[in-house]
């Protein structure tokens, strides 16, 4: 149903309290969680006005539902009060009918045609782009936090100049730019994203004078992957210009026709690209009355807003608790001035750090001040080395002593292991790091198709197993197993293996759960686990008495330190396999 008039009734708040800043509990009325304005009821807007005594000056708060007003209209119902408070009303232009422009709309293009452009879009893409692994589009943004930053007006003309350039509009060039944001915040390369489309494009006559919504949130893909300048710039347009053709397709439509599994968004992040000219905090509408402020809210965990004022811009960022907006607002700036920099052939590559944020890395990756760098299995053999015969591990009443383990653990380069938590588990792992190898996890017990894909995905050529495990495990073609049931390495040499590594050189590659899509690889390289682990030793300071329980499944990345940090001069005792993550049977032979 459709009503010909709702009216705004203008309300007065109540006064604040004695000695209170007026703006500030007006804004507090309208943003507290708890207030909601009825989409049952038209109007979708409020007008609610409180004097301010000690500013001798009346406030007015417009809130208002989006799904009845875009940036465009509230710039027009503004303008028309100005026009109302001055007494000229007679001046007011006749009112633009919406059913008109909802009428064209659904003239447009059909389902069938907007699906074809989606699916040859988005078919392939089978994980969300979701930047700090944020999932909920739910919420209602109630705990937002917001940062306002001005472009520098030197760094604003060089954006356009380069814009020009390359036959683009800045338009593209920001949106390129939250392209990279997003591949440094989501470690992906080709990233979605959702992006307001104006919607009065093609509206015909008087589209820009019609209160209503217009605007539409629609995705757009960015395969970034090491393109140059021009070319990522180029497509980033093209890419824009296609979704005008499309700017009243259904969001939910566009949704469906990506490769996402079912109730997983395809993304949590906009883009709100939008033309102010001229609009800026605490300019004056008309005499006596001036703008000072205004405040959004989204469902979507991080947004970014630009602000096209003409010649400059403007930044806001929204982004839900545990983002810092500050954060964002900076790697935004200097993505910007990253791309003014870029030769045309030069890969529009990720945002880079702020300074401060990559003084704090750096200090962070230097390691535990006074602790020489080293590799974790080298640390390992000089125990061996010094104290051979204490324990090392101990399983289901089995001992095995440093020099036993680091004998066994001989020079055979492997990758993948798929074994269940034993002592061979342990003298495994030693072995592919020994070795020069990277070892990398794989659970059996996971469905056959995820366990196919970690195998193929990682690209391993050699899984160190035992019979019952290799008998439900279907190794891809040209995958050796090596079957510790039948190996006989009796003959094999027991000195430590000459190999050369570097920090940088792999030590293990984990996947993650498959969450978000399908399971990533996690590569960490020798000097980030030896950092890990000397500041662990460094804060709690394991005695040789200690004796650290191994639990976690060695496909979690906790796993690793419970292996490998009490093998540093203490003891690990292994819980038994198959024991609840919460409660662990540890005999009293472990004496703890």
């Amino acid at each position: 149903m459709v009503l010909r008039q709702a009216r705004v009734e203008l309300e007065q708040a109540p006064a604040a309290p004695a000695g209170a800043d007026a703006e500030a509990y007006l804004n507090a009325l309208i943003h507290e969680p708890a207030y909601r304005i009825d989409a049952r009821n038209a109007p979708m807007i409020r007008a609610l006005a409180l004097h301010d005594a000690a500013q001798g000056r009346w406030l007015l708060q417009l809130p208002c539902h989006h799904l009845i007003m875009d940036h465009t209209t509230l710039e027009l119902i503004s303008a028309e009060i100005a026009l109302i408070s001055q007494g000229a009303r007679a001046s007011l232009a006749a009112p633009v009918p919406f059913r008109d422009f909802v009428a064209q709309a659904r003239l447009g293009l059909s389902a069938d045609e907007h699906r074809r452009f989606f699916s040859g879009m988005l078919a392939d893409v089978d994980a969300p782009t979701a930047p700090f692994g944020r999932l909920d589009v739910q919420g209602d943004g109630s705990r937002a936090d917001e940062c306002v930053q001005r472009v520098d007006p030197g760094v604003s003309l060089a954006l356009r100049s380069l814009a020009r350039r390359h036959g683009v509009s800045p338009a593209a060039v920001f949106h390129l730019a939250w392209a990279q944001v997003l591949a440094l915040t989501t470690g992906r390369d080709d990233v979605v994203f959702g992006t307001l489309l104006f919607g009065r494009m093609r509206g015909g006559a008087e589209v820009d004078r019609a209160v209503g919504m217009f605007i539409n949130t629609l995705p757009i893909r960015v395969r970034l992957r090491r393109k140059g300048l021009a070319v990522a710039l180029k497509q980033t347009q093209s890419a824009l210009m296609d979704l005008l053709a499309h700017e009243h397709a259904p969001l939910q439509l566009a949704l469906r026709c990506s490769g996402v599994p079912a109730g997983t968004p395809l993304f949590s992040t906009l883009l709100n690209y939008r033309y102010s000219a001229g609009a800026d905090g605490g300019t004056a509408l008309w005499e006596g009355v001036r703008t000072i402020g205004g405040r959004e809210r989204t469902n979507y965990p991080l947004t970014l807003s630009i602000d096209d004022l003409g010649e400059g811009f403007r930044i806001v960022v929204l982004a839900e608790a545990g983002i810092d907006p500050h954060r964002i607002a900076a790697y935004v700036q200097s993505t910007l001035a990253q791309l003014i920099d870029t030769s045309n052939d030069q890969p529009a590559s990720p945002a880079a750090m702020g300074l401060e944020e990559s003084r704090t890395l750096e200090q962070w990756s230097r390691g535990v001040p006074g602790l020489p760098q080293a590799f974790t299995h080298h640390l390992i053999e000089s125990q061996a080395a010094r104290r051979g015969d204490a324990v090392a591990l101990v399983y289901e009443g089995q001992q095995v002593g440093y020099a036993d383990l680091n004998a066994r653990a001989g020079p055979d380069v492997t990758v993948g292991v798929a074994l269940p938590r034993s002592v061979e588990l342990v003298v495994s792992l030693l072995a592919v790091m020994k070795a020069g190898g990277a070892y990398v996890p794989i659970d059996a017990e996971l469905p056959a198709e995820r366990v196919a894909y970690m195998l193929r995905d990682s690209g391993v050529t050699r899984v160190v197993s035992d019979g019952a495990t290799l008998a439900g495990l279907a190794l891809p073609a040209g995958v050796q197993a090596l079957d510790l049931d039948t190996l006989v390495l009796a003959d094999e040499p027991d000195h430590n293996p000459d190999v050369v590594l570097h920090p940088e050189h792999l030590a293990y590659v984990i996947y993650t759960s498959g969450s978000t899509g399908k399971p990533k690889g996690a590569a960490n390289r020798h000097g980030s686990l030896h950092n890990r682990l000397a500041w662990m030793q460094a804060e709690y300071g394991l005695t040789p008495d200690d004796v650290v329980l191994q639990k976690t499944p060695f496909s979690f990345d906790v796993s690793v330190w419970e292996f490998f940090w009490p093998l540093m001069g203490r003891t690990m005792w292994c819980c038994r396999r198959r024991r609840s993550a919460l409660t662990y049977r540890c005999g009293s032979s472990s004496g703890r």
